[in-house]
């Protein structure tokens, strides 16, 4: 693994993708409990307006403050430290574990970014983890435009409904997906199974905690902490 070519990566196309990054066995343990997690609850957290005007089907579970011990492994992952570090620079810090859940027949989520754009700087990264094999059976492939996340804020719907330049990653068992919160993106259609991702969310030095607080959605930027659209997109 050359660290600074998939930084270097990084920075010019806002995502990496690798494969065969953590053990299989250790994803099996991630999924069996992730599952027992949603076995007992698998309810939407949101309020039905949100999820109506997000087109957003996750169900978000934070294992580590449950006290969740085993989800610590992969945050003290040397590999993945060194290559964060790499792509964000010294002084970085790990905001949470977050495991995202969507059951079976959900319509995933919409073309969004997961943080304000306005200034280049202030971002937050998100490390992907996938303990199941994610495929066009299954649904729920990730659809991003590379660069993206240097073109500003996400069109509005009212451009249109496709957007040009996307790519489809079918992300496998074992594999790391690293995502720059400016990049535009999305989560195709869950079929007949659920889908679980697992999102090691980070930030630079100096960019404050709540730098994903508002989500960019193209009709609509919305505040979680208050459960309120900010503002209509037209």
């Amino acid at each position: 693994m050359n660290i600074n070519q998939l930084a270097n990566s990084f920075h010019l196309n806002g995502y990496v993708y690798i494969e065969n990054f953590f053990d299989r066995n250790l994803m099996d343990t991630y999924q069996n409990k992730i599952l027992d997690h949603f076995a007992l609850d698998s309810s939407y957290k949101h309020d039905n307006d949100f999820i109506k005007k997000s087109d957003t089907d996750v169900i978000p579970w934070f294992p580590q403050n449950d006290g969740e011990k085993a989800f610590d492994g992969i945050e003290q992952d040397e590999r993945l430290i060194n290559l964060t570090e790499s792509i964000l620079g010294p002084g970085w810090k790990s905001l949470y574990c977050m495991v995202m859940y969507s059951n079976k027949l959900s319509n995933g989520q919409a073309w969004h970014q997961d943080c304000d754009p306005s200034n280049s700087n202030i971002f937050n990264l998100n490390r992907l983890i996938y303990t199941t094999d994610i495929n066009k059976l299954s649904g729920g492939e990730v659809e991003l435009i590379p660069g993206s996340h240097k073109k500003g804020i996400i069109p509005p719907i009212s451009i249109g409904n496709d957007l040009d330049g996307g790519i489809t990653i079918e992300p496998k068992k074992g594999s790391l997906l690293m995502l720059h919160g400016h990049l535009w993106h999305r989560v195709l259609p869950i079929n007949k199974t659920i889908r679980v991702s697992t999102n090691y969310r980070c930030i630079p030095k100096g960019v404050p905690d709540n730098i994903t607080d508002i989500c960019v959605y193209r009709n609509m930027l919305y505040q979680f902490s208050d459960e309120r659209v900010v503002e209509e997109r037209i």
